[in-house]
């Protein structure tokens, strides 16, 4: 038997309602969508859902484990619906595409620091920045002529 989105919200804690299981369908088919397009999406099935409506349904949908929130700097907050294996993710610098990238080394967190300070890590967060390889081939030019 599958696991549905229903299964997953009251599994949470959280009540089914149509805006969280339309917040979450539109997140895992579009993962790393910021919340503008997750708004714009929901609309398409929901033309009554407002923008906090679906804010408020991101915040609890991630703050109960069942989304990731991925904060790159320079843009706005993305989501994903890859939770749980402490994976990483790849950005280009010229047109953003943001991309997943399995643990660095071994099982997480992954990254092993030097000196914990007491810590007990359980997480890796690893950004990488560079230029997609379309982007790549035919990069824009940075400076002025």
């Amino acid at each position: 038997m599958d696991i549905t989105h229903e299964d997953l919200v009251r599994g949470a804690g959280l009540r089914v309602t149509k805006p969280r299981l339309a917040v979450f369908a539109a997140v895992e088919a579009n993962p790393h969508a910021d919340a503008a397009q997750i708004l714009t999406i929901v609309r398409d099935h929901i033309p009554t859902v407002s923008h906090q409506a679906v804010y408020d349904c991101l915040a609890s949908l991630a703050d109960a484990g069942l989304l990731r929130r991925i904060e790159p700097a320079g843009s706005p907050t993305r989501y994903e619906s890859r939770v749980g294996d402490n994976h990483h993710h790849m950005i280009c610098r010229q047109c953003a595409v943001i991309i997943d990238i399995d643990c660095a080394l071994g099982e997480a967190p992954c990254l092993t620091p030097d000196s914990p300070q007491g810590f007990v890590v359980d997480e890796a967060e690893v950004t990488y920045w560079g230029l997609c390889a379309t982007c790549a081939a035919h990069p824009l030019s940075l400076t002025p002529n």
